[in-house]
């Protein structure tokens, strides 16, 4: 609710749809819309990708490579580690489901005897429910706990929360915006390149790094993609390393030194040094947590340091 009413308020207020439920069923038809198309363009090329990667992954494992540029001890560790977690049998299944099935019975009752699909739904609905009804009285609701402040106190409290919203609000948009430019940026970085999934993993990577510099947990996954690649066409590892690191500094130069200070500057109205100096400020305090609340916060302190 937090999220939509500024879409539901656009609706009503600049669009001068006066019917609130009217501009509440437009909003949830357009964020649908607008998953569904993310949904069909990412989500199928993954499936097609996923299927034949899972071939490679079965020959790298049943037959190992020739390739001299994969590293000596990364062989040596795949080959003691397949067996024991029944990787060979896991991939030969035709249905991954079944696979992990098979190799996973305990996890497999637990998940089902935790997770009944009938409850999900209708839990999903509740949860449906009670969004329209907080769109509804989205006013009153979010300023009805003043009315538990003390009378002496209400009005600065009352600032407090609208400035703390405004700045949140203005973070979650501006990293909102920043994220998906790095969506864009890392998945024509990989389709230059030509790597494996270069728009599922472009994603993924943008999609994490809404929480600043956590990004760098996709070198995971494109060292998995690189070694998968250079054991099915003999390309060099190396090199396709070496290109994911190329992407990387290049998207982070171009974000820390234009995307970011253009943006979360603008709304927050920090300078970029003090944009980076917060992160790491507050990400050296609290780690994650820190990197998402560290700019609204330093925002927030400037503001009151200068009022009083």
């Amino acid at each position: 609710a937090y999220m939509l009413f500024p879409v539901v308020r656009f609706l009503q207020y600049k669009c001068r749809l006066r019917n609130r439920v009217l501009c509440i069923v437009l909003t949830l038809l357009l964020v649908g819309g607008v998953l569904t198309g993310l949904f069909r363009l990412v989500v199928p090329p993954m499936v097609r990708e996923c299927g034949h990667i899972k071939e490679v992954a079965l020959r790298y494992i049943e037959q190992g490579t020739n390739n001299a540029s994969i590293p000596t001890a990364v062989q040596d560790f795949i080959d003691e580690n397949a067996d024991q977690l029944h990787l060979g049998e896991l991939l030969r299944q035709k249905d991954v489901i079944a696979g992990i099935k098979m190799v996973a019975p305990k996890m497999w009752e637990l998940f089902w005897g935790t997770a009944n699909v009938l409850v999900n739904i209708v839990a999903s609905l509740i949860g449906l429910l009670y969004l329209l009804f907080l769109l509804i009285d989205y006013e009153r609701m979010s300023t009805a706990w003043l009315a538990f402040v003390p009378k002496h106190r209400r009005r600065f409290v009352e600032n407090l929360a609208r400035d703390t919203a405004h700045r949140m609000s203005g973070y979650f948009r501006g990293q909102t915006l920043v994220a998906l430019s790095n969506c864009v940026m890392f998945s024509v970085g990989f389709l230059l390149i030509d790597f494996p999934m270069p728009i599922g993993l472009g994603c993924f990577i943008g999609l994490i790094s809404f929480i600043p510099y956590v990004q760098v947990v996709g070198i995971l996954p494109a060292i998995v993609l690189a070694l998968l690649r250079a054991a099915e066409t003999g390309a060099n590892f190396w090199w396709l390393m070496g290109g994911v690191l190329l992407v990387y500094v290049v998207v982070q130069i171009i974000q820390d030194v234009f995307v970011t200070p253009k943006v979360m500057g603008k709304i927050m109205g920090l300078s970029p040094a003090i944009i980076l100096l917060s992160l790491s400020v507050w990400g050296y305090m609290l780690g994650i947590l820190g990197l998402i609340i560290a700019l609204p916060v330093t925002t927030l302190l400037f503001t009151y340091y200068k009022r009083y």
